[in-house]
Formats: C-alpha cells, structure tokens, sequence
C-alpha cells in the first residue's frame, strides 16, 4: 500500500512540475513557433510594473481611446499574446479591418486561451474577454463579426503584445 502511495505522490509532483515549467518558460504554437510565458503577478506587484494605462484597462476594466492603439491598423503576420503573462490569446490571420478604433479578431488563438463573462458596467449585457491565464482584461465579444465565427472580439492594443511568425 505504501509503495502506490508513494507512486501517487511521485506522479502529483511530475505533473505539477511539469505544468510549473510550462508557465514560467515557454511554450510552441501550432507552428512551432515559440511563445514566452511571463509569471502571473498579484494586483499590487502588476501596479509596480505597468504603466497607469495599461494598469487601468488590464487590471482596472477600462479601455483605449478609439484609434489610438498601436495595432488598430498593424498588419504584420505572428501571434498576439497577452501583455501580463505572454499567453498566446489571437492569430493575426483571424484579424480584420472593424472600423471601430480597437484590434479585431473574428477567431481565438484557442478555446483555452480566453475566458467570457458578462459586463452590465454601462448599463447594457455585454460579453467581456479576459485572458484565461492572468485574468486580465482584453476587451469586448460581439455577434456582429465576419465569418466564419460571426464575432468580433474588440481588443484594446495596450493589453497585447505580438511574436512575429517564424
């Protein structure tokens, strides 16, 4: 009996681990491409770190002016992971011109990448995305995007960061 004990807690802390060393390095894309993950921090040590603005929209809930984020208009081919904890959260191929001043993604880089929940800050339902990582918080879901997804993931560009595709 002791001995399957001991094999249990040995196989715990393998995968424990192993799930540590994935947060604290890197990890690969669906192309091999390699993706550096920050540790995630507690609110105080994220107010030492960022600057005012992204502080407000991460960890604040709040949001960009319209057509003043840096990757409203960028076009370049790579990743945009998340400004606090690098995790991979949209491919720039689902990116498309929305016209509303924000970065728009009409896709997720992967089911586990955000995290949904309902806003009623302004008086109307909307959906909020936060990174499921850091629970930082990204921006706003639509059901008004293009296909094939029908959604427009509206993202403020201080809360991304970009890896360039190999």
């Amino acid at each position: 009996m002791k001995k399957i004990y001991s094999l249990a807690l040995l196989i715990g802390l393998f995968l424990s681990l192993s799930s540590c060393a994935q947060d604290a390095h890197q990890l690969e894309d669906q192309n091999n491409q390699e993706i550096k993950l920050k540790p995630v921090l507690t609110k105080a040590e994220y107010k030492k770190l960022l600057s005012p603005e992204v502080y407000n929209i991460a960890i604040e809930e709040g949001t960009e002016r319209p057509f003043t984020g840096k990757y409203n208009n960028f076009k370049a081919d790579g990743i945009f992971t998340c400004a606090l904890c690098g995790n991979p959260l949209f491919d720039s191929r689902t990116k498309f011109k929305s016209g509303t001043g924000w970065p728009s993604f009409y896709d997720v880089y992967s089911n586990e990448s955000i995290e949904e929940s309902v806003d009623k800050s302004l008086g109307i339902i909307r959906s909020e995305v936060e990174c499921s990582r850091c629970k930082a918080h990204l921006g706003h879901v639509f059901d008004d995007g293009p296909d094939p997804t029908g959604l427009r993931y509206c993202i403020n560009s201080l809360v991304l960061d970009f890896v360039p595709r190999k």
